[in-house]
């Protein structure tokens, strides 16, 4: 049975730029990473400890599955149009998790 594995998105965004990145992730960004990645549920969250933090997470079936998306040719216009938007205003980085324990 292959474990379920998440694709980590933390972005580090500026207090200026904060509400409108936060609508743009909301109704630009995720819906359409989701639809790209084929990931199975998708959603994002702030940090509580760290107001400039926010990290979007979505769910694949197993590990190769999160990992193709970091080379699909499709991704690349994500992340160009990212880079377009945020310029170097916001920083990200990407993780690969992979679910060992759940209860």
């Amino acid at each position: 049975m292959m474990a379920k594995a998440y694709l980590a998105v933390r972005a580090t965004v500026p207090e200026a730029d904060r509400a409108r990145f936060d609508h743009w992730y909301e109704t630009d960004h995720l819906p359409w990473a989701k639809r790209v990645f084929a990931a199975s549920k998708a959603w994002r969250c702030w940090s509580k400890s760290d107001p400039a933090l926010h990290v979007a997470f979505y769910e694949f079936a197993s590990v190769e599955a999160a990992q193709a998306t970091q080379t699909a040719e499709e991704t690349k216009a994500l992340v160009a149009d990212f880079d377009r938007v945020w310029q170097n205003r916001v920083t990200r980085t990407r993780e690969i998790l992979e679910l060992v324990h759940e209860l």
